[in-house]
């Protein structure tokens, strides 16, 4: 399988965003998301964990000093703050509190950082739990320094009476500091982890945008349903083996022509001699080249067969086959012997592809993508519409082929031809009359186009309807040109007469006024309805 073609991306459907940025944006999204609940769970766990740490290092360094013998002892002395002093200032330097705080049952302080506070009273009252109670606790409260984390236990006498409280304390300010330095250092890390992420994503999707050749998921659907609509809808039959022969796709016209009982489903996976016994399977594996139009019988049928290997990054991944009855194919061609009387009709498509083509080309060199898309799916509109139009209201092909000619034709010059909605015809034409409905409704409606296509935009309209109501065929075809002058009417069907400039001209209609005649039939010229020339042609119906 060779990569996509660039051609095959014109008919891309709109698309916002393509694969590779919603990639990136999708994980990136993820992996920020992630790493920003993962960041603000971090930043409490490590604000609650370190007020919990400095809580009991506040609460251990104060059981420690609450239980010094000394301290005990200065409490029964007769100057407590100076032999406390002492004991408890050399602690402080070294557990980096930043207060500790005793005091007496009263909560009278013996020692305090600040010399000036000593003797006076405790601030904060939260000291109750220990004088009162004995317990041993952690609090945070708004002290004489400030807003701080304390640890609080009670000092005992010797015959385990409350003496005294000890308070450490560390400030709430200097807590948030540390925390705020270790966020810092949580987001850098997190912030570096989200940008290799980033790069990450990047680098997935353009690994993942290039396995699937540059394609859109819109685009690669479009292509499955187009690919599904393909195979199904082709008139010939398409069985795709691997390199191991094994079945890997086939189309429904396969099944049909070569008669097969199940559907194509039964068949994937199954080796193809399961079907086609008669195919010498080894070489066709071997071989590496094309082939077209081997004749190879299978049953009672003879079928022309072509093989096409397939091939990824020039290694052969598996063969394609395709296959046609050659007894139908050889009446396409008996079919197409015949079409080639209206070859001539068929020149003017040429002509107005080719410049749709060069239209498109244009667009596409000036990037108007947009603008292509929606030229090539307004021509394919109004083809479809007027090829269906054609085929529910007409029977004999050389009407399609004459009305499509000259419909093209018509496109070209800026004219609207249309056949009238409520036409019908059934009819089937002897070859005779084929060959004069050719000349005929050619001419006529050549020559509406003509006298249309010099007029403004607006009235360039061309007209045809048919019926074959009756004994007769009818055939109008009107314009809204000019019209054709009162003087001229007599003269209208002689040869050498026109009112066109130039040389060769007046053949037209005198040719197919003569054609009309060799089949009994008659062209009248009429007032038209849209302004211009009407002319009428009637076809008595053959006895059948």
């Amino acid at each position: 399988m060779n990569p996509i073609p660039h051609h095959t991306k014109q008919n891309r459907p709109k698309i916002r965003f393509n694969l590779k940025a919603k990639m990136i944006m999708l994980i990136s999204i993820l992996i920020i998301s992630i790493f920003i609940v993962f960041a603000f769970f971090l930043h409490d766990f490590i604000s609650n964990t370190t007020e919990d740490q400095v809580g009991k290092r506040a609460l251990s360094v104060a059981k420690t000093v609450a239980t010094i013998p000394e301290l005990r002892e200065a409490f029964q002395s007769d100057n407590p703050a100076a032999v406390i002093q002492e004991i408890v200032m050399p602690i402080q330097d070294v557990t980096e509190a930043e207060f500790i705080v005793i005091g007496n049952t009263e909560s009278v302080r013996y020692f305090h950082p600040d010399s000036a506070k000593i003797g006076k009273k405790m601030v904060g009252e939260d000291n109750d739990r220990a004088l009162l109670h004995g317990e041993s606790y952690i609090s945070e409260a708004e002290g004489s320094l400030g807003e701080s984390i304390r640890g609080k236990t009670p000092v005992y006498s010797e015959d385990g009476e409350i003496i005294g409280i000890v308070s450490v304390g560390f400030m709430i300010d200097d807590i948030r500091e540390i925390i705020k330095k270790q966020n810092y250092e949580l987001w850098l890390t997190i912030s570096i982890i989200i940008l290799l992420g980033v790069i990450g994503a990047i680098l997935i999707a353009t690994y993942i945008k290039k396995l699937l050749f540059n394609l859109e998921p819109e685009e690669i659907s479009n292509l499955m349903i187009e690919k599904e609509a393909i195979l199904q809808s082709t008139h010939e039959g398409i069985i795709a083996i691997d390199n191991k022969a094994r079945i890997t796709m086939m189309n429904t016209s396969a099944l049909h022509l070569l008669q097969e009982p199940f559907t194509e489903d039964h068949y994937i996976g199954k080796s193809i001699q399961a079907i086609l016994p008669e195919f010498n399977v080894p070489s066709l594996l071997r071989d590496n080249k094309c082939m077209h139009d081997i004749e190879v019988v299978m049953g009672k049928n003879v079928f022309l067969v072509n093989q096409t290997p397939m091939y990824q990054k020039d290694a052969k991944i598996g063969t394609v086959l395709t296959f046609r009855d050659k007894t139908e194919l050889e009446g396409v061609i008996h079919e197409l012997s015949r079409v080639k009387q209206y070859a001539d009709a068929q020149r003017a498509q040429n002509h107005e592809f080719s410049n749709k083509l060069y239209t498109i080309l244009g667009m596409l060199q000036l990037k108007q993508y947009d603008e292509a898309i929606d030229f090539i799916k307004r021509n394919r509109e109004t083809r479809d519409k007027w090829d269906q139009f054609l085929t529910d209201h007409f029977t004999d092909p050389i009407i399609h082929a004459i009305l499509q000619g000259k419909w093209n034709q018509a496109n070209e010059l800026g004219v609207k031809l249309s056949v009238h909605p409520d036409s019908e015809l059934s009819y089937r034409f002897s070859e005779i009359e084929k060959d004069v409905l050719l000349t005929v409704l050619g001419n006529l409606i050549e020559n509406a186009i003509e006298a249309v296509k010099n007029e403004a935009p607006e009235k360039r309209k061309v007209s045809v309807f048919f019926t074959d109501i009756g004994e007769d065929i009818l055939i109008e075809v009107e314009d809204s040109g000019p019209g054709i002058k009162a003087s001229h009417i007599p003269k209208v069907f002689d040869q050498g007469f026109s009112t066109k400039n130039g040389t060769n001209r007046g053949i037209g209609l005198a040719l197919s006024n003569q054609a009309i005649q060799r089949i009994n039939g008659e062209i009248i010229l009429e007032d038209g309805d849209m302004g211009g020339a009407c002319f009428v042609i009637m076809i008595p119906k053959r006895e059948e």
